[in-house]
């Protein structure tokens, strides 16, 4: 167990060291905007779009939002502690947007735990926090490598004291996509709402 622990890790940080390295790259050598998030407009090393599932089975991909900023965030309902925050300081940015504002922003949640995570739970789970949000699932474990593969997302499951009760270790942040659809942001989780609040003004002004 101890060199599992110790493996998995190392595999974490790894991968976060991948993704920074990725994040700084786009950030060197050009004038930014004041974002408080990591601005990586123009890197070539992410994703661009998606084509998943909804909870009603409708397949969802960037068009559908156009006009609206889309924050890309994936996690797991299961999950006790990253998932549950970042989408409450989501939707506490999106009441001190103003209804007006708010309404140009979708938050769409993506399950890195499919198998657990039923369209029923998924659908219950992100209304919860905040009626406008959106739970995407993949369905079925290719769907899922390639998302995850797209935009860099690092997901692992650890074992617990049953085969149903275990987590899952993943990427703790988000992507932002303006309104004209173009990647802009790599948001790190547990920041609050107020840099969500300035970022969001900023990509929608």
């Amino acid at each position: 167990m101890l060199k599992y622990r110790f493996a998995r890790a190392v595999r974490v940080a790894l991968t976060a060291c991948t993704l920074a390295s990725a994040v700084l790259v786009a950030s060197c050598g050009k004038d930014t905007p004041a974002f408080q998030n990591v601005d990586i407009t123009g890197n070539v090393q992410f994703g661009t779009d998606f084509a998943l599932p909804d909870t009603s089975g409708k397949m969802r991909t960037l068009a559908d939002f156009k006009g609206q900023a889309v924050v890309l965030f994936f996690g797991y309902t299961h999950c006790p502690d990253v998932c549950p925050t970042t989408l409450a300081e989501l939707s506490q940015a999106l009441q001190q947007l103003g209804p007006e504002a708010a309404k140009r922003v979708q938050v769409l949640f993506v399950t890195v735990d499919p198998s657990r995570d039923t369209p029923e739970l998924m659908a219950q789970y992100v209304k919860a926090f905040n009626p406008t949000f959106v739970g995407l699932r993949p369905a079925d474990h290719a769907q899922l490598v390639e998302i995850t593969k797209a935009f860099r997302v690092y997901y692992a499951k650890v074992p617990g004291s049953t085969p149903d009760n275990y987590t899952m270790d993943h990427t703790a942040a988000s992507y932002v996509f303006d309104p004209a659809g173009k990647l802009r942001l790599f948001a790190r989780d547990g920041q609050g709402p107020a840099p969500w609040v300035h970022d969001l003004k900023l990509l929608l002004d």
